[in-house]
């Protein structure tokens, strides 16, 4: 269960910031931030497997992340591959441009999603059940997604977090330390505690997971800056044993 927290247009002087731990089978290769395209420019890591990415930014200030959606049902493996889809989303040069490319794709063609696009003016999830899709938009202010509806109220993990990352935000809005932001935010995607939620195995209900086989594979921090300057960071491996490391902007 991925956890992406995003502060739209909240934060002075960034309108766009991001904390975003990506779980995944361990086993499942793939390499950190290098550059994917070229136009317009963008970075994010790479799925061996597939070939696709999971989270990538552009020289043009957008941001792209996709999670898969929780719905009982298990994937179909001749479906399109869905790290394709924040490639397609960058290509359009603003999240606005992105919002009927995405929209115009059969819902059907891919297993189920959340796709997170965002820039300076806009941002927004798409969410595809498998079989229909709809485009929910973010208004200023925290957001948190994950497999399941945006800013879900049912989920203890995210209801948890909230509080979290919104205390991060409101400290930043006082001291506007960007060092003690960074922080704060690694230590929130850096949690073990438990969240119970019965739909989940126990450990999943933590930000930073650990379930044998499958848990926090990296952790990224991005900040777009009133300029759109992008400030990467990454931590290749679970946030609570990496540290995170200046990455590649594009």
């Amino acid at each position: 269960m991925c956890t992406l927290a995003i502060y739209v247009r909240s934060l002075p002087g960034f309108p766009l910031v991001i904390a975003a731990n990506r779980d995944e089978f361990l086993d499942r290769e793939a390499t950190g931030p290098a550059l994917l395209a070229t136009a317009p420019r963008a970075v994010g890591g790479r799925d061996l497997r597939a070939g696709g990415t999971w989270l990538a930014i552009s020289a043009d200030g957008v941001v792209a992340g996709i999670l898969n959606r929780r719905t009982g049902d298990w994937p179909v493996p001749t479906r399109r591959s869905r790290g394709e889809l924040p490639l397609a989303a960058l290509a359009a040069g603003s999240a606005g441009a992105a919002r009927p490319v995405i929209g115009a794709l059969r819902a059907d063609a891919y297993n189920a999603f959340n796709l997170l696009v965002a820039d300076r003016e806009e941002a927004w999830v798409a969410q595809n059940h498998g079989d229909d899709m709809r485009v929910t938009r973010l208004a200023p202010g925290l957001h948190l997604v994950s497999n399941l509806d945006v800013d879900d109220p049912t989920c203890p993990k995210l209801a948890r977090s909230h509080v979290r990352f919104a205390a991060a935000g409101e400290a930043f809005v006082r001291v506007r330390d960007v060092v003690a932001l960074r922080t704060a935010l690694h230590a929130i995607v850096a949690d073990h505690a438990l969240a119970l939620d019965p739909r989940l195995p126990d450990a999943l209900g933590a930000i930073c997971v650990h379930a044998g086989p499958f848990g926090t594979r990296s952790s990224s921090l991005l900040l777009l800056d009133d300029a759109g300057r992008w400030e990467h960071w990454f931590a290749d491996g679970p946030p609570c044993a990496r540290r995170y490391e200046p990455a590649l902007v594009p």
